[in-house]
Protein backbone atom coordinates (compact mmCIF):
# COMPACT_ATOMS: atom_id res chain seq x y z
CA UNK A 1 0.00 0.00 0.00
CA UNK A 2 2.64 2.50 0.94
CA UNK A 3 6.25 3.28 0.25
CA UNK A 4 6.37 3.94 4.00
CA UNK A 5 4.07 2.03 6.33
CA UNK A 6 3.19 2.87 9.92
CA UNK A 7 1.38 1.00 12.67
CA UNK A 8 -0.87 2.98 15.00
CA UNK A 9 -1.48 0.96 18.18
CA UNK A 10 -2.74 1.54 21.70
CA UNK A 11 -5.04 0.15 24.34
CA UNK A 12 -8.77 0.21 23.61
CA UNK A 13 -10.32 3.69 23.87
CA UNK A 14 -7.12 5.54 22.99
CA UNK A 15 -8.53 6.66 19.64
CA UNK A 16 -7.15 4.31 16.97
CA UNK A 17 -10.42 4.22 15.00
CA UNK A 18 -10.90 7.98 15.26
CA UNK A 19 -7.31 8.57 14.08
CA UNK A 20 -7.86 6.20 11.15
CA UNK A 21 -11.05 8.01 10.16
CA UNK A 22 -9.29 11.38 10.30
CA UNK A 23 -6.33 10.12 8.24
CA UNK A 24 -8.78 8.85 5.61
CA UNK A 25 -10.68 12.14 5.68
CA UNK A 26 -7.41 13.92 4.93
CA UNK A 27 -6.79 11.66 1.95
CA UNK A 28 -4.21 9.31 3.43
CA UNK A 29 -4.27 5.57 2.88
CA UNK A 30 -5.37 4.27 6.29
CA UNK A 31 -6.49 0.75 7.07
CA UNK A 32 -8.88 -0.13 9.89
CA UNK A 33 -6.97 -3.21 11.00
CA UNK A 34 -9.62 -4.28 13.49
CA UNK A 35 -12.21 -4.33 10.69
CA UNK A 36 -10.20 -5.30 7.61
CA UNK A 37 -7.45 -7.60 8.92
CA UNK A 38 -8.66 -9.05 12.22
CA UNK A 39 -10.06 -12.45 13.11
CA UNK A 40 -10.08 -14.77 16.11
CA UNK A 41 -7.03 -17.00 16.06
CA UNK A 42 -4.01 -18.36 17.89
CA UNK A 43 -1.45 -15.52 18.18
CA UNK A 44 1.46 -17.91 17.68
CA UNK A 45 0.25 -20.11 14.84
CA UNK A 46 -2.41 -17.90 13.24
CA UNK A 47 -4.77 -20.86 13.22
CA UNK A 48 -8.38 -19.71 13.33
CA UNK A 49 -10.27 -20.47 16.55
CA UNK A 50 -13.86 -20.40 17.69
CA UNK A 51 -12.81 -18.75 20.95
CA UNK A 52 -13.80 -15.10 20.83
CA UNK A 53 -11.53 -13.27 23.26
CA UNK A 54 -9.15 -10.36 23.50
CA UNK A 55 -6.20 -12.77 23.52
CA UNK A 56 -7.31 -14.25 20.19
CA UNK A 57 -7.85 -10.94 18.38
CA UNK A 58 -5.16 -11.18 15.71
CA UNK A 59 -4.44 -9.83 12.23
CA UNK A 60 -3.94 -11.88 9.09
CA UNK A 61 -0.15 -11.72 8.66
CA UNK A 62 -0.28 -12.58 4.95
CA UNK A 63 -2.73 -9.74 4.31
CA UNK A 64 -0.52 -7.31 6.24
CA UNK A 65 2.52 -8.39 4.19
CA UNK A 66 0.62 -8.09 0.91
CA UNK A 67 -0.57 -4.58 1.75
CA UNK A 68 2.93 -3.50 2.77
CA UNK A 69 4.40 -4.94 -0.45
CA UNK A 70 2.13 -2.74 -2.58
CA UNK A 71 3.90 0.60 -3.05
CA UNK A 72 1.09 2.64 -4.68
CA UNK A 73 0.87 5.27 -1.92
CA UNK A 74 3.64 7.34 -0.31
CA UNK A 75 2.28 6.63 3.20
CA UNK A 76 0.01 3.96 4.60
CA UNK A 77 -1.24 3.75 8.17
CA UNK A 78 -2.43 0.50 9.77
CA UNK A 79 -4.66 1.39 12.72
CA UNK A 80 -5.78 -1.02 15.40
CA UNK A 81 -4.73 -3.57 17.97
CA UNK A 82 -3.51 -7.09 17.42
CA UNK A 83 -2.22 -9.75 19.77
CA UNK A 84 0.16 -11.05 17.11
CA UNK A 85 1.84 -7.75 16.18
CA UNK A 86 5.22 -9.36 16.91
CA UNK A 87 4.75 -11.42 13.73
CA UNK A 88 4.77 -8.34 11.48
CA UNK A 89 5.93 -5.28 13.45
CA UNK A 90 9.39 -5.35 11.88
CA UNK A 91 7.81 -4.70 8.46
CA UNK A 92 6.76 -1.19 9.49
CA UNK A 93 8.84 1.93 9.07
CA UNK A 94 7.56 3.15 12.43
CA UNK A 95 5.08 2.54 15.20
CA UNK A 96 2.92 5.09 17.01
CA UNK A 97 1.37 4.19 20.36
CA UNK A 98 -1.63 6.26 21.42
CA UNK A 99 -1.78 6.86 25.16
CA UNK A 100 -4.31 8.50 27.45
CA UNK A 101 -4.42 9.14 31.18
CA UNK A 102 -6.66 7.06 33.45
CA UNK A 103 -9.30 9.78 33.74
CA UNK A 104 -9.65 10.07 29.96
CA UNK A 105 -9.72 6.28 29.60
CA UNK A 106 -12.52 5.95 32.14
CA UNK A 107 -14.53 8.76 30.53
CA UNK A 108 -14.21 7.11 27.10
CA UNK A 109 -15.15 3.72 28.54
CA UNK A 110 -18.24 5.31 30.12
CA UNK A 111 -19.23 6.52 26.64
CA UNK A 112 -18.82 3.08 25.01
CA UNK A 113 -22.02 1.30 24.01
CA UNK A 114 -22.41 -2.18 25.48
CA UNK A 115 -22.15 -3.83 22.05
CA UNK A 116 -18.61 -2.43 21.46
CA UNK A 117 -15.49 -3.88 23.06
CA UNK A 118 -15.15 -2.17 26.43
CA UNK A 119 -18.86 -1.71 26.90
CA UNK A 120 -19.21 -4.64 29.30
CA UNK A 121 -17.89 -4.58 32.87
CA UNK A 122 -15.52 -7.55 32.36
CA UNK A 123 -14.08 -5.97 29.21
CA UNK A 124 -13.70 -2.65 30.96
CA UNK A 125 -11.74 -4.25 33.79
CA UNK A 126 -9.43 -5.90 31.24
CA UNK A 127 -8.88 -2.60 29.40
CA UNK A 128 -8.03 -0.77 32.64
CA UNK A 129 -5.59 -3.58 33.54
CA UNK A 130 -3.96 -3.39 30.08
CA UNK A 131 -3.77 0.39 30.34
CA UNK A 132 -1.93 0.07 33.65
CA UNK A 133 0.44 -2.72 32.57
CA UNK A 134 0.87 -1.86 28.85
CA UNK A 135 1.48 -5.58 28.42
CA UNK A 136 -0.02 -6.05 24.98
CA UNK A 137 1.14 -3.00 23.04
CA UNK A 138 4.47 -2.44 21.26
CA UNK A 139 7.23 -1.31 23.61
CA UNK A 140 9.34 0.68 21.14
CA UNK A 141 6.71 2.89 19.54
CA UNK A 142 6.63 6.66 19.52
CA UNK A 143 4.20 7.75 22.23
CA UNK A 144 1.44 10.08 21.09
CA UNK A 145 -0.64 11.93 23.68
CA UNK A 146 -4.14 10.93 22.58
CA UNK A 147 -5.84 13.32 25.02
CA UNK A 148 -5.20 16.16 22.57
CA UNK A 149 -7.65 17.11 19.82
CA UNK A 150 -7.92 14.65 16.93
CA UNK A 151 -6.50 17.33 14.63
CA UNK A 152 -3.42 17.72 16.83
CA UNK A 153 -2.92 13.96 17.19
CA UNK A 154 -3.09 13.33 13.45
CA UNK A 155 -0.92 16.39 12.70
CA UNK A 156 1.76 14.91 14.98
CA UNK A 157 1.55 11.45 13.39
CA UNK A 158 1.69 12.87 9.85
CA UNK A 159 4.56 15.22 10.75
CA UNK A 160 6.60 12.37 12.25
CA UNK A 161 5.78 10.06 9.31
CA UNK A 162 6.66 12.55 6.60
CA UNK A 163 9.88 13.39 8.41
CA UNK A 164 11.23 9.87 7.88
Amino acid sequence: MGVNNYLIEGVSCTGKTTVCNELQRRGYQAIHGDRELAYQGDPETGEQTDTASHENHIWDVDKVKALIDNKDEPLTFFCGGSRNFSKFIDLFDGVFVLEVDTETLNRRLDERPENEFGGKKSERELIVHLHETKEDIPKNGMIIDATESIEHIVDEIVHQSEGN
